[in-house]
Order: C-alpha cells, then sequence, then structure tokens
C-alpha cells in the first residue's frame, strides 16, 4: 500500500507532501491543475517511461520519494531479494532527475536500476485507465487474467511441467538427429580410416621404440668393421709377438739371474689383460650383430606410423586414441536408428502428456470463461449497460508452457452489434465503465497492490457515476485505490479526499495538494456540480451525496 508521496520540483510542483491512506482515496479539482503530475511523479519513481522533461524549470534536479508498507508474503520482497537489495515492513523508493536528463535511482537508500525499480512497480502498483496499455486494455494479459480468475495453479503446473520435457525431449531429437546427419556424412572417410588405422595397428609407445632400435642398428652397422679390426690385430698379431717373447725370455730366464723375473711377471699379467679385452671385443661384436633385413623391417613400419600420423594432423604417440575415437564414431552411426527411435518414442509419449494437459486445462478455462461472462455482464447492469455483452473468446494459440489456448476479451456494446477489442468498440465512457466492471470480477485477494483509476468515469454522469463511484468503494475495501476523477458522484464515495489546485506565486504558475476536511469536501463537491459559483442548493446537493 502507498503511504506517502513526497515530490520536489517537477514540472509545476516545488514541494509537496502526500500521506495516502486505505480505502478509496480521491483526487480532484480543475482542468490543469496538475492531477495527471502526480501520476506522472508516482510512475517516474516507479521506473515507468514518460515524459522526457520533468525537472521543474530553474531546478537543478527533481526528486519523487515514495514509501510503501509491505506486509509479509507481499510479493515485492521476492523482487528485492533477487536484487540484493535489503528489505524490511517499509519499501521506500527515491528517484532524482537532473536538469541535464539524468536519472538515478535508490531502493531502501541502495543504489538502483530502472529495470529494478520496474520490477517492483509490477507488484505494488496497477493503473487502470483509458490509455493504458499494461492493464486490462492488453490482450497478451487476458489470459493470465483468467487464470487468475479461474485460480488453476495446478493445472497451469501441469501444463508447464509436461510442456517443459515435450521441450527437453525435442532438443535432444534434434541434437541426435543433427548429430547422426553429421557423422553420417563423414561415414566413408570413418570407415576407410578405422580400416587403415586397424591394419597398421599401431600401439602406444611403439614409435618411439622403433627409431630408438633403428638408431642404434645404423650406429652399429657404421662402427662395428672397426671393431672387427681391432679384434683382428689383437687376436693375430700382439697375442703371438707376446707369446714369442715370453718363451724366448723363459729360455734364458735362470741364466740372467732376478733381472728377467720382473719383466716376465709383466708380460704375464699383459697376456691375461689382452685375453680379457679379446673377450670384452667379442661381446660387443656379438651384441651389434642384426639382420639388414630387420633395420629395413623397422623402418619401414616406423615411417608407415609417422606417414598415417601426419595424415591426421596428430603425434604419432596419439594416434591408438584416435583409432578409438573414430571407432565409437563408426558404432554411434551404426546405433543411431535404435537411438532416434527411442528418442522418437520418448516424444511421442512427452506430446501425449503435454496434449492432456493443456486439454484439461482448455476445458477449465472455457468453464472459467462462461463465469467470468456471467460475472462482468451482472456487473454491468447496475453501470447502466445492461443491453451491452462482453465475451472471453478462446482460440487456438501457439503451444507453450501455458497451454494452446490464445484469450481475448470482446465487446458488444447494443444487442446485434458486432463483437471486438475493449478499446476499438467501446466509446470512452463506455470503456471506463467495462474496465471497472471487468476490474471489479478479477479483483482477488489484494495482495498489497494499490491500484490507480485515471479519470476511469470520465464521459459518465449522474447515476451511472454513482453507480462507477460505488464499485470504486466496493473495490477499495480492504485494499486501496487512488482515482483522479471529475465526477462529483464518484469523490462523494471516497474515504479520502485531496484537491488538486494551481496558483501563481511570484510569477512561477505553481501546484498544491491539499487534503479536504469534512466542510471543505461539501465546497469541493459543490463546486464540481456547480462550477465556479458555489450556490447552497450546491452544497445542498453535495451534502445529499456524501451521506448518500
Amino acid at each position: 500500500m502507498l503511504r506517502a508521496l513526497d515530490i520536489r520540483d517537477i514540472l509545476i510542483i516545488d514541494r509537496l507532501e502526500l500521506a495516502f491512506q486505505p480505502g478509496l482515496n480521491v483526487l480532484t479539482g480543475e482542468t490543469g491543475a496538475g492531477k495527471s503530475i502526480l501520476l506522472d511523479s508516482l510512475g517516474f519513481v516507479l521506473g515507468w517511461r514518460g515524459r522526457a522533461e520533468l525537472v521543474r524549470q530553474g531546478a537543478q534536479q527533481g526528486e519523487v520519494v515514495a514509501e510503501f508498507d509491505l506486509p509479509p508474503g507481499h510479493p515485492a520482497h521476492a523482487v528485492l531479494a533477487e536484487a540484493g537489495l535489503p528489505g524490511g515492513d517499509t519499501l521506500i523508493l527515491r528517484r532524482v532527475n537532473s536538469a541535464e536528463g539524468r536519472k538515478t535511482a535508490w531502493v531502501n537508500d541502495r543504489r538502483a536500476s530502472g529495470e529494478v525499480l520496474r520490477a517492483l512497480s509490477d507488484t505494488l502498483v496497477e493503473l487502470q485507465g483509458q490509455h493504458d496499455d499494461k492493464g486490462l486494455l492488453n490482450p497478451r494479459a487476458h489470459r493470465d487474467m483468467l487464470d487468475a480468475f479461474a485460480g488453476h495453479d495446478d493445472l497451469l503446473g501441469d501444463a508447464a511441467a509436461t510442456w517443459a520435457t515435450l521441450s527437453a525431449t525435442r532438443r535432444a531429437l534434434v541434437a541426435r538427429e543433427t548429430a547422426l546427419a553429421e557423422a553420417r556424412a563423414e561415414e566413408d572417410f570413418l570407415r576407410h580410416a578405422v580400416d587403415e588405422l586397424d591394419q597398421l595397428d599401431p600401439q602406444p609407445g611403439e614409435a618411439d621404440a622403433l627409431d630408438t632400435a633403428r638408431r642404434a642398428m645404423q650406429g652399429a652397422e657404421r662402427i662395428r668393421g672397426d671393431i672387427t679390426r681391432a679384434h683382428g690385430l689383437l687376436s693375430d698379431g700382439a697375442e703371438t709377438t707376446m707369446g714369442e717373447a715370453m718363451r724366448w725370455l723363459d729360455g734364458v730366464a735362470d741364466q740372467a739371474g732376478d733381472a728377467l723375473e720382473a719383466p716376465l711377471s709383466a708380460l704375464n699379467r699383459a697376456m691375461i689383460e689382452l685375453s680379457e679385452a679379446q673377450a670384452g671385443i667379442e661381446t660387443c661384436l656379438q651384441a651389434m650383430e642384426f639382420d639388414p633385413a630387420d633395420l629395413e623391417a623397422t623402418e619401414e613400419r616406423l615411417f608407415a606410423i609417422r606417414a598415417l600420423a601426419r595424415k591426421h594432423d596428430i603425434l604419432p604417440e596419439d594416434l591408438p586414441g584416435l583409432t578409438e575415437t573414430l571407432r565409437a564414431r563408426l558404432q554411434a552411426i551404426d546405433a543411431g536408428a535404435e537411438d532416434l527411435a527411442s528418442l522418437q518414442a520418448d516424444l511421442s509419449a512427452a506430446q501425449a502428456a503435454y496434449d492432456a494437459a493443456a486439454a484439461v486445462l482448455s476445458d477449465a478455462r472455457r468453464t472459467a470463461a462462461g463465469r467470468l461472462d456471467a460475472a462482468v455482464m451482472a456487473e454491468l447492469a447496475p453501470l447502466k449497460m445492461e443491453r451491452a455483452v462482453f465475451a472471453t473468446q478462446i482460440t487456438q494459440g501457439d503451444p507453450g508452457a501455458a497451454g494452446v489456448d490464445a484469450v481475448a476479451f470482446s465487446v458488444a456494446t447494443n444487442p446485434g452489434a458486432p463483437a471486438g477489442a475493449l478499446n476499438k468498440i467501446a466509446s470512452g465512457g463506455e470503456l471506463s465503465r467495462f474496465l471497472l466492471a471487468l476490474k471489479v470480477c478479477l479483483a482477488g485477494p489484494a495482495g498489497g497492490l494499490t491500484m490507480i483509476f485515471d479519470e476511469i468515469d470520465r464521459g459518465v454522469g449522474g447515476a451511472t457515476a454513482d453507480a462507477v463511484g460505488r464499485r470504486l468503494a466496493a473495490l477499495a475495501d480492504g485494499g486501496q485505490v487512488l482515482v483522479v476523477t471529475h465526477s462529483p458522484q464518484v469523490a462523494a464515495q471516497g474515504a479520502h479526499h485531496w484537491r488538486v489546485s494551481k496558483a501563481v506565486q511570484d510569477g512561477a504558475t505553481l501546484s498544491t495538494v491539499t487534503p479536504l476536511s469534512a466542510p471543505e469536501r461539501i465546497d469541493e463537491i459543490a463546486r464540481m456540480l456547480a462550477g465556479d459559483t458555489i450556490t447552497e442548493e450546491a452544497r445542498a446537493a453535495a451534502r445529499s451525496l456524501l451521506t448518500g
């Protein structure tokens, strides 16, 4: 509920503080006094898109502050929580517009965007009027209004759940079909590549092992000849020469005394070392022995592996993994038809479930539409439109989470006249009464919304205006309704009354809003009845309306 509205330097308002109350709040005044400025100011602080230039001439900036009560469970709490803004039982919105056009907003003293303001606005205020395109005149909202009137949230939940399943299954099927089509486009390549890889059958680490073996064989081929020649020299020359030298020395060793003992000992050791050297060389030669055909085979396989890796633009060690990847893609193609059949069966089941839920919801809507039409027609009679016809039309719409129905409210102002959209068929006064009747029927629990009616009584008077006022008062019972009106009958039904007026002060035109006492209300309603000259007869008529 709107508690207070503080306006500074907006258009022709320099400073204005208003404290609103529960029930029916009426604002009256002469044309041009500034009643619409109050709505412009409220719309500005709520983030609505309106006039571009709001700042009062000569002021540096304009500012509007609005205070709302937020009872527990109010939808605004969820908006605040999602935006990370502080909550509480009071919501204070403040928005500033600089003379240069810059707009800045705060929510409970925390900076906020216009988007957040508009989200909060949807939970705080509902504007109804002849030029409103967000409320009852908006055909896109008619289905939601019918559903709210019907109160079948469970059926909406079933439709939404089955639609979500249907949509997810559709996406899965499309993705599978796309993947399968892409795979089939390269099926010939995949089969050839897998066959080629299977024939070569490269093993993990094989390329490195082959390269190491190849290098070893190539190295052995280069040095084995030199080692063989060295082995021959040691075997054929050195051993024979040293043996003959030892025989000669042994023959004369006794005659030489101890002089040859050391040389013979050294030669004996040398013979042993020579024998060990020969054995080591022979072992090395045996290790270097290989079949040239092995080198050729090793090189051929190594080159084949490397060539296949270059063909697929990968490293040789990645070939085994590529084989498994390509094989899996082939298997997916082979299993694709079976997968598609399973998904298509799931899609058929999901479609059937959605169709059933949507059909139940459509039946419930048609039943609720009949009840709504009857309720609106009952409300039209006291509003002097008993010959008009209101109808809720339900047609086939695009399937979605809310079912398959398109809903539109239509009216015919006279029997036999063609029906059409509210804002196309009805005149200004008729439209006002249609909107009021519809709003009375659609009004459920207030939910903390402040309803605003902007001159909804335009074009009606007398008993009809009185009926409009009584319907507005009934609508305000237990909630809050703000009405901008030129009708004395409507004004007389208000629980709280403000007069909007303007005057010239120091060469500037300024608008003021004054709360009226009981005697002041008599004079204001008398003015609305009689004009500028208020007579005692007009006052008497005003008293009669107020005591109603």
